[in-house]
């Protein structure tokens, strides 16, 4: 039996580590931090509990199918509930519950714009065609030549997914109004871009979040990394703890073993889950890395974030589970972030108050709040600045809130770049990986596999099909397949 080592546990990892035992592989994990998951800690203060990394729970079908290939089901694990309203959306003169309802959310839609809802409908429409080609047959592909693309039905999708067409161009044809234009648009913050640069193929977003609805695994996102390692131990995954991954061996091209602080380790294959750009330029002795420091300097990360994990000794009202603020200016942000990066003059905001929907994460009459902050990577984050900003968001969600919440608040940490250096290895301290521009979709995301060594794999994040929780999860399969077909 081939043994497989897995360097990192975020939810590619453990994804292709559930895939691979499933093919008959003896698969050990390598984590560096005390707790499985990657960035989706999960952090305890004071009976309070906060999600310190992925919040929004889209694409259901995505994790159905991925416990399904074990003849699994979701509710085997955790208890789903879907958001009603979605989430709310400050803007600068009226706030709007986005409803769960697509009947009520085009009467949202036609109270703010006159015809709308119909513009929604055909909008979501082609949003539903893009998701089901490119969720259920462009993401499964490993990115490795065009040959991939060359099926005569996924061409023809190919040509009715807008990749030409930014973004912007595409909400613009449809709606407007400028609140609805920069709803449409809100999850390019997240996707790493801006609607200038990001193609119209990721409307596929605005159908997971109309029309999929936005879902809540009680007790946390954390759940989803519970049952995923559940599942892999059941499986006979070995995921070893407070093990950092130090160096290699190598011999005829390929890796022998794993150096970690905890010892050295004999394999056959190496999936590299952890940060692509410190695997390749740090881990990596430099005759084997598949890319150049120039190469790594010219791609346009995602955002990185600053972020607030509060405690509040009293209810918050008027937030939403999900909030956003977009009271500031949409295009100002995302060009302090992509086009002259820097400390955001004006930011928008997101605020997660899980405590709105789950009793069981913060005692009770009191709140748990998660403040996240878009800003551009390879900031300096001393805690002057994080707290210039604190005292600055504090302001907005008093006046919004009326409520004193800097006066009753019982438990506060704070989460930036170097944070995210320290505990992941993120390269420039990003949070999301690589941005969805054009240049960087599908066979333009750095490989999944290195050209110089013949068992080295790579999953996750800055590799296809790209950020977030779903894409992940398909990261881990896909590479899981490479490796299959390589090794079997």
């Amino acid at each position: 039996m081939k043994h497989i080592g897995l360097i990192g546990s975020g939810f590619a990892s453990l994804s292709a580590a559930c895939f691979l035992a499933k093919a008959g592989f003896n698969v050990t994990v390598f984590e560096k931090n005390a707790s499985p998951g990657g960035r989706a800690q999960k952090l305890e203060i004071n009976e309070f509990t906060f999600d310190m990394g992925p919040s929004w729970y889209w694409m259901p079908d995505v994790f159905e199918r991925f416990f399904a290939s074990f003849e699994k089901s979701v509710s085997d694990y955790y208890t789903l509930t879907r958001l009603d309203p979605s989430y709310g959306v400050k803007f600068r003169e009226s706030f709007h519950d986005i409803p769960a309802s697509l009947a009520h959310l085009e009467e949202e839609f036609e109270s703010i714009e006159a015809g709308s809802a119909k513009k929604l409908r055909q909008f979501l429409r082609q949003a539903e065609f893009k998701y089901k080609v490119g969720i259920r047959d462009l993401a499964h592909k490993p990115g490795k030549s065009l040959h991939e693309f060359l099926d005569f039905r996924l061409l023809t999708g190919i040509l009715k997914m807008d990749v030409f067409t930014s973004m912007r161009k595409h909400v613009n044809k449809y709606f407007k109004d400028p609140r609805l234009r920069q709803l449409v648009k809100f999850p390019i913050l997240f996707l790493g871009g801006t609607p200038n640069n990001t193609p119209a193929l990721y409307s596929l977003m605005n159908y997971a979040d109309m029309s999929l609805g936005t879902w809540y695994p009680q007790g946390g996102m954390y759940r989803v990394v519970e049952a995923m390692v559940r599942l892999a131990r059941e499986l006979g995954v070995k995921i070893r703890l407070n093990e950092e991954v130090t160096g290699f061996e190598y011999r005829h091209g390929k890796i022998t073993h794993i150096n970690t602080s905890g010892g050295q380790f004999e394999i056959d294959v190496l999936v590299a889950g952890a940060d692509y750009h410190f695997v390749d330029q740090v881990l990596l002795d430099e005759e084997y890395r598949h890319y150049t420091p120039r190469y790594w300097k010219k791609q346009t990360m995602a955002p990185s974030s600053l972020l607030f994990y509060i405690g509040t000794k009293t209810r918050v009202p008027k937030l939403n589970h999900h909030t956003l603020f977009f009271d500031r200016d949409f295009d100002q942000h995302a060009s302090e972030i992509y086009e002259t990066p820097q400390w955001p003059s004006a930011p928008l905001l997101y605020v997660s108050a899980t405590s709105k929907t789950d009793p069981s994460i913060a005692p009770e009459g009191k709140e748990n709040l998660v403040i996240l902050m878009p800003v551009a990577p390879d900031l300096p984050d001393p805690e002057e600045t994080r707290m210039i900003y604190f005292n600055s968001i504090m302001d907005r969600l008093e006046k919004f809130t009326g409520t004193d919440i800097r006066n009753n608040i019982e438990v506060m940490r704070s989460y930036a770049h170097s944070n995210f250096k320290s505990d992941y290895h993120s390269y420039r301290g990003n949070a999301y990986g690589l941005a969805n521009t054009l240049r960087q979709t599908a066979i333009l995301k750095p490989s999944i596999k290195n050209k110089k060594l013949k068992n080295l794999y790579y999953t996750g994040q800055l590799t296809v099909p790209g950020p977030g929780v779903p894409p992940s999860l398909i990261s881990g399969e896909v590479v899981a397949r490479e490796v299959s077909g390589d090794y079997a």
